[in-house]
């Protein structure tokens, strides 16, 4: 059989569809599974993604970029591939690549979350298994030791936290990156019993607004500015990046207790370094049990591991059978910041 995708030194390459995936040098046709800019880079001659996240996308790129969108599921010629976009359950528009050519099936999953049971995402379509031949798969927490609770649970924690605060008369600073996760805290948390007001900082408002405006109805939030007045509110969640930690900007709040929301937080030494006040174990990507329900179900017999601990993932997956193997690539975690104004100290 044919590898469609292999490793060149500008990224992930379909050869019969003629297209990369996500690639980390400028093509000139690049297929982009979203829109953080470890997997979405200027500098491509043109566009492949899904049609929700090209608002993201513009506010990365720039309106000279050459955008195409599919909607999800919705095939595509492309070269002598058949390709298709489904959800990866990860941000807005977040899309696994499938690609068929000569009744052979890969799939490049991107970075993908798989919801746990009871866990509602209003932010983004959730995560959708695809059966193929050969699954390409992230590992950035491929390790036995990240297991997620229910992100109910964890806002039902966050939200417990927010009310001491308040309850003591600080604001609660939650911060969290500004695509995908700063929005899934607001859905969770800005709820109509809430124990005070929510506001959110300019990078994250920018992007709240780009959700909006693709349909997801995300609540309202102020954004924080030069003319907020913390004195006079009681007990306010902050939400904001967390290069926000220590600045200036964050100082302006006045009393308050900081916190960080990432899957991270799960290891007590990142909890130490990070210097928080409180660590909240809550990401937007699959979980080690996760990963292998999500591999399990595409049938798939090999596997293409990338970015996080690729070793650990591929030789248990060979334990149990697989052809499996890892590639290197140029991705990382989630890009913290979309575009250069966002950084927080431009708002302070």
């Amino acid at each position: 059989m044919t590898d469609l995708v292999t490793r060149r030194p500008q990224g992930l390459f379909c050869e019969p569809g003629g297209f990369y995936i996500d690639p980390w040098r400028p093509v000139e046709r690049a297929v982009i599974t979203h829109a953080h800019a470890d997997h979405c880079r200027p500098g491509h001659a043109a566009y492949l993604a899904q049609h929700d996240g090209l608002g993201l996308m513009r506010t990365r790129l720039g309106d000279t970029a050459v955008l195409e969108g599919l909607a999800y599921g919705e095939t595509r010629r492309v070269g002598d591939v058949t390709l298709s976009l489904h959800p990866a359950g990860h941000v807005l528009g977040s899309a696994q690549v499938r690609i068929e050519y000569r009744g052979e099936v890969w799939v490049v999953a991107g970075d993908y979350f798989v919801s746990g049971a009871g866990d509602v995402n209003l932010t983004c379509a959730p995560f959708q298994p695809v059966r193929c031949d050969t699954f390409v798969t992230e590992s950035t927490f491929g390790l036995p030791i990240y297991r997620w609770a229910p992100q109910t649970a964890v806002l039902a924690d966050m939200r417990a936290w927010w009310a001491a605060c308040a309850a003591e008369g600080r604001h609660a600073l939650l911060m969290g990156y500004s695509l995908g996760k700063a929005q899934r805290l607001l859905a969770g948390l800005a709820t109509p019993d809430a124990p005070g007001p929510v506001l959110v900082h300019a990078a994250v408002a920018r992007l709240n607004a780009v959700y909006r405006a693709a349909g997801i109805a995300l609540p309202e939030a102020a954004t924080v500015s030069t003319e907020t007045h913390f004195k006079a509110l009681r007990g306010a969640l902050v939400i904001a990046p967390p290069a926000v930690q220590g600045s200036r900007w964050a100082k302006a709040l006045g009393s308050h207790s900081d916190s960080f929301a990432s899957g991270w937080m799960r290891l007590r030494g990142a909890r130490r370094r990070r210097g928080v006040d409180r660590g909240f174990v809550f990401s937007d990507h699959a979980d080690w049990p996760g990963l292998l329900a999500a591999i399990a179900a595409t049938g798939a017999q090999r596997v293409i591991v990338t970015h996080g601990d690729e070793g650990a993932l591929v030789r248990y997956l060979g334990e149990l059978g697989l052809q499996a193997e890892a590639f290197a690539t140029e991705y990382g975690d989630e890009a913290e910041v979309i575009e250069p104004a966002a950084a927080p100290e431009a708002e302070a």
